[in-house]
């Protein structure tokens, strides 16, 4: 069976996480992904632990499925090369920030008048008609401007804002590139029109906080404060066990009401402030306290087998490095493990979603830094020759065999 996206092409312009993630995934539903990249490579090649140069974690964990071909776009026959490499894909994916992408000649209007039915992708920190449209914009510039970082302030006394330790906001933006570019692509055929697609960072995570803190500003005027209370209780948190840490979260009428029998609280089962879901999240702050006292009291390995058998929803507290053995990865294949011709033995994650008929493959490992490039040339119309010259001129390059 074939992937969804099968007989799909994209080219990839994108560095980081954000665009590479996003085309990985559909590297993932079949695509074709064709990654362009510097005589430099993506940053991430340069990035966390590594056995060879410019094949390091980060770069690994984003860039399966894909070809690599190097074009230096600042010079006019690199510009010319991608021009004419576009026009053999259905989708062509930017991350510059607009006044970069004019400097190297990627004009959407060009791109479109000549390949109508391209769908056309950029994305980047800021909407492009707003004041902050050039502002250069990473994960952290994103979580400090959307609010991310102020909301943990809230749940801690005295602190100060903090960075969410994982980037958040890159890859919650890596998914509305997936989702628009199904969507365009679901309209090309029924349309038989591509189109220009923008997917800004900071109003993607506002729109996703906002979900539940927009609250009482939901109305115009305001009827009532911003934020989820139930969220931004300091009392919500992982609770102490005698020998570790637990999520335990009674969260139905019926799931509290059997905490409290299985820790010996019946004296709150006719509690007010704790008979509904209106009193409990009025009352959030005291019952989460109770709940820490009651946790207290007990291992971990008891709460679990006494709260899944009650079906009250409860989770140990996972380390980054448990996740590694954990049964249910374990027992789903979601690890997978081959041999990289140049890396070694590696470790992948599985494509998480998954399909019965169109089923998401791990069909080409990460490639080195140009290690397509003659190849991805060839399919865009230049003859042997042209390759040679474009070589030769420092417009492309490629990987030696066997580096």
């Amino acid at each position: 069976m074939t992937g969804a996206l099968d007989g799909i092409r994209i080219v990839d312009l994108t560095t980081v996480i954000l665009g590479p993630w996003a085309t990985q995934m559909l590297g993932d539903m079949g695509a074709d992904v064709i990654k362009v990249e510097t005589h430099q490579g993506d940053t991430t090649r340069h990035t966390g632990d590594k056995r060879n140069p410019g094949m390091a974690a980060f770069f690994m964990a984003t860039n399966r499925n894909k070809r690599s071909v190097i074009l230096d776009l600042r010079k006019d026959k690199g510009r010319e090369a991608l021009f004419r490499l576009v026009g053999s894909a259905d989708v062509f994916v930017h991350n510059m920030r607009p006044a970069i992408a004019a400097k190297l000649g990627l004009d959407e209007a060009r791109f479109m008048a000549a390949y109508p039915k391209l769908v056309f992708v950029k994305t980047y920190g800021f909407r492009g008609d707003g004041p902050m449209a050039n502002k250069p914009a990473y994960d952290d510039v994103i979580q400090a401007a959307s609010g991310i970082t102020d909301l943990q302030t809230v749940t801690s006394e005295g602190a100060e804002p903090r960075y969410v330790p994982t980037i958040m906001a890159d890859k919650t933006s890596s998914f509305h590139v997936v989702s628009a570019v199904l969507a365009a692509l679901f309209h090309r055929e029924r349309s038989g029109e591509g189109q220009v697609i923008e997917v800004p960072m900071f109003e993607a995570l506002v729109d996703f906080l906002m979900v539940e803190h927009i609250n009482g500003a939901s109305f115009d005027p305001p009827i009532g404060e911003m934020g989820y209370a139930r969220l931004l209780n300091k009392m919500r948190k992982p609770y102490k066990t005698r020998d570790g840490y637990l999520c335990v979260l009674p969260y139905t009428d019926n799931n509290w009401q059997d905490m409290f029998r299985i820790a010996g609280r019946e004296d709150l089962k006719d509690d007010p402030r704790f008979v509904d879901l209106a009193t409990r999240t009025r009352h959030s702050g005291e019952i989460y306290g109770l709940l820490e006292d009651m946790v207290a009291t007990r291992s971990t390995e008891e709460w679990q087998t006494m709260l899944n058998a009650a079906a009250i929803p409860v989770q140990q507290v996972n380390t980054k490095e448990d996740l590694l053995t954990d049964k249910q990865l374990a027992a789903t294949g979601f690890w997978k493990f081959t041999d990289h011709p140049t890396e070694g033995r590696i470790r992948m994650t599985d494509p998480p979603v998954r399909f019965s008929k169109s089923p998401s493959t791990i069909r080409r490992l990460q490639p080195r830094l140009g290690e397509h490039s003659a190849e991805v040339l060839a399919e865009a119309g230049y003859d042997m020759g042209e390759i040679a010259e474009i070589l030769e001129a420092g417009v492309s390059g490629q990987a030696e065999v066997g580096q």
